[in-house]
């Protein structure tokens, strides 16, 4: 019986993405096993692991905002912007809370952002963290990026710490933000700790940790944990077909438009069967309801 599905788990730090993937593939006994966005290794929180067909879905999930608790403090810089680097003090004045609070509403919004050497971006053709590991700095050019909301959760005056809860679109880097709003302030920051609660649509509620899924694991209880695809597809619209469209569609075929019940789908759209199975991500196409991906199996 294969397996298939979404297992949310809450990743440890000193634990890279891809080591989370092995041992999750490990406990379940199977080969199909791929990340829906990559934490750094000493980052912890949601980390959606796609597991048997669900694997199929990586080109097609919604660009779901990502939601971080992030922890810094002021007074320092460091050339990977966190303190994973190398740590240089500033020895310039703390802000107040005030200041903090005045400097946030600048990272809000639509802005641009330039992204850090330490990342999996490329620069012709190499990733940006191997330049870094050489001490390679090259010149990036800043992207669009969103931050739908960022709140100071806390503030220390005295350790010049403070905590930050950011929700931002996709490829927002936390510890750039740490960095800028330290230059701002005009006396440094790094990122100390980070946090994913909210990832393609899950929360930290639903992940589960690892000393968790191993002992599932061993009750043999993990595979009932998953969390069907569709779930993280459910932006998409969802149409039911008939039984004889459904064997149609699970055998590679397209459908006609015209022969649909309802609306005609418009843009992606998830295919069920009358039996509410899901059968995979459907197109419209000149007349027909083309196959995106199958996910039935």
């Amino acid at each position: 019986m294969s397996v298939n599905g979404i297992l949310c788990l809450d990743k440890p730090s000193d634990m890279t993405s891809f080591s989370c993937c092995a041992v999750v593939r490990r406990l379940l006994g199977t080969k199909k096993v791929g990340h829906g966005g990559t934490l750094d290794p000493q980052a912890t929180g949601v980390l959606p692991i796609l597991v048997g067909n669900a694997t199929r879905a990586l080109d097609f999930l919604p660009d779901h905002t990502k939601r971080y608790v992030a922890t810094l403090r002021f007074g320092a810089v460091s050339n990977t912007l966190d303190v994973w680097g190398q740590v240089f003090e500033t020895h310039k004045p703390l802000p107040t809370q005030a200041a903090v609070e005045a400097a946030l509403p600048a990272f809000r919004g639509h802005i641009m952002q330039v992204p850090p050497m330490v990342s999996a971006l490329k620069k012709d053709g190499k990733r940006l963290y191997d330049l870094a590991r050489q001490g390679i700095e090259v010149e990036r050019e800043a992207r669009p990026v969103t931050v739908h909301a960022l709140t100071l959760l806390a503030f220390d005056e005295a350790e010049g710490t403070a905590v930050l809860d950011c929700t931002c679109s996709k490829g927002t880097y936390i510890r750039t933000i740490c960095d800028d709003l330290g230059r701002v302030l005009g006396c440094g920051a790094v990122m100390t700790a980070l946090r994913r609660t909210a990832a393609i649509g899950l929360s930290e509620e639903q992940a589960l940790t690892l000393d968790t899924a191993r002992a599932l694991a061993e009750d043999g209880t993990l595979a009932a944990r998953l969390i069907p695809i569709e779930q993280a597809l459910s932006e998409y619209p969802a149409h039911t077909v008939s039984e004889a469209q459904a064997v149609r569609f699970r055998n590679g075929g397209a459908l006609a438009l015209n022969r649909l019940k309802g609306n005609p789908p418009v843009g992606l759209t998830r295919v069920y069967a009358p039996d509410d199975t899901f059968l995979g991500l459907g197109r419209p196409e000149a007349d027909e309801l083309r196959i995106a991906r199958l996910f039935f199996e």
